[in-house]
């Protein structure tokens, strides 16, 4: 017993140190949403939803299922989950969080009104305990790597079980831990199980502090993602546009990536003038000004939400809208993906293999590791080390149909192969979603 009391002690006093320093950086919380107003207006709004203020916004019934996926890629990977709840349980409320307004506007493209959207509020006690307390969850699935005490801590006080899906640990992110790991790791121990990507995320969620019995390795749901059945006809349509060209895109790419982008794109339109490079920026902040660095080398630019389409002359196709990426990357015959040349971490290295498009990608993978290994032993990927290896490595696809093709279907079996994470997440979950 005198354990048992130490410990719930440690764990009030490490959770008040907590606590208290979150309110004092309360002030930073309304700084941050104003400055990213400035570059993002959606920030400006729904400030209620962050401090957890409904109003008089009716409650949820019944409660609901609730689904946290912080942003546009987590929201992506929950969607195979997301509509099998929707699917099993067609009459309850499926609630989705996020953090960004990104992933809000990919939650209401995805589901257009069939499931609840908020932002999930601040980690302050006060805000958690409301927005508890509003929706009522039966059970909470927080997806990949968002480990929040205090909310943590509410749902196991008020009875609401929760469990970490998809989830990911990366070294980096481990030693990001480093300070908060007694309180993250007692957090983490409050959940039903961890539902790890990969053996190796399974043992840093044990170096974070979860019980080995918690864990269990379910798989990527990323490689559950759904294909749309239109998705070779739109590329007909397309090819029919620009008929003959080569065609290569640059995915998910970040401010400090532009410059390398249009840099590869000069290299590539050397040795193939008649090239059409497609371009989707990471962040809708980012559609204009990636648009006008590529008018002011002299390219001839449409975007998809003007144009729809490129035709014969258009150079570069920015794609300016959320939802469409696996769309436009079955009408490419190369795809370099970004957020890796500089270190962000990468992105969805599945999205093009499912599709069938040999993919490139540059050395800072850390996000994607687990999948980056997989692929690069099935030859279904190339990671180089800079710009100019990325640029070469394009050239060599381009110009070599036979190996791009190859790269192309064991990127596509290997998706295949990965199916089962949502199976074996669902028969984890299952019991306490009735």
């Amino acid at each position: 017993m005198r354990a048992a009391f130490l410990d719930r002690l440690s764990e009030h006093l490490l959770r008040g140190l907590y606590s208290a320093a979150l309110y004092l950086l309360l002030p930073v919380t309304l700084y941050h949403l104003v400055w990213r107003g400035f570059r993002q207006r959606a920030y400006l709004l729904r400030w209620h939803e962050r401090y957890a203020r409904y109003g008089d916004a009716a409650p949820p019934p019944d409660g609901c299922l609730w689904v946290h996926a912080v942003s546009v890629g987590e929201v992506n990977a929950a969607a195979p989950l997301i509509n099998a709840l929707l699917r099993d349980h067609p009459h309850r409320r499926v609630l989705v969080t996020t953090i960004t307004p990104t992933g809000s506007e990919r939650v209401a493209a995805l589901w257009q009104g069939r499931v609840s959207h908020v932002y999930l509020p601040y980690d302050l006690t006060g805000a958690v305990q409301r927005f508890l307390s509003h929706f009522r969850p039966s059970v909470g699935l927080i997806v990949e790597t968002e480990l929040w005490p205090n909310l943590l801590f509410a749902c196991r006080d008020l009875g609401v079980p929760t469990f970490l899906v998809n989830a990911r640990l990366s070294e980096r992110s481990l030693r990001g831990y480093r300070a908060l790991r007694p309180l993250v790791g007692r957090a983490l121990r409050t959940m039903r199980r961890v539902a790890a990507q990969s053996a190796a995320d399974a043992a840093r969620f044990v170096q974070l502090g979860a019980r080995d019995d918690q864990v269990e390795v379910c798989g990527n749901l990323k490689f559950d993602l759904r294909i749309d059945p239109d998705i070779d006809r739109f590329a007909a349509e397309f090819r029919r546009r620009v008929p003959g060209r080569p065609v290569w895109i640059a995915a998910s790419t970040h401010p400090d990536e532009e410059a390398a982008v249009l840099g590869i794109d000069r290299h590539l339109r050397q040795r193939w003038p008649d090239l059409l490079m497609l371009w989707a920026p990471r962040h809708p902040e980012r559609f204009r000004g990636a648009t006008q660095q590529a008018i002011d080398t002299g390219l001839r630019v449409a975007t998809r939400t003007l144009t729809v389409l490129p035709d014969a002359e258009d150079q570069v196709f920015v794609i300016d809208t959320l939802g469409e990426l696996m769309l436009f990357y079955a009408c490419a015959d190369v795809a370099f993906v970004g957020g890796s040349l500089q270190p962000v971490g990468g992105h969805n290295l599945l999205e093009p293999a499912a599709v069938g498009t040999a993919v490139v990608t540059g050395p800072h993978l850390h996000n994607f590791a687990d999948i980056a290994a997989q692929m690069q032993q099935a030859d279904a990927v190339l990671v180089e080390v800079d710009a100019s290896s990325v640029a070469s490595a394009l050239e060599a696809l381009l110009g070599d149909r036979v190996r791009c093709d190859a790269m192309a279907a064991a990127a596509r079996a290997l998706v295949e192969q990965g199916r089962g994470a949502l199976r074996r997440t669902l028969a984890l979950v299952r019991p306490y979603l009735s």
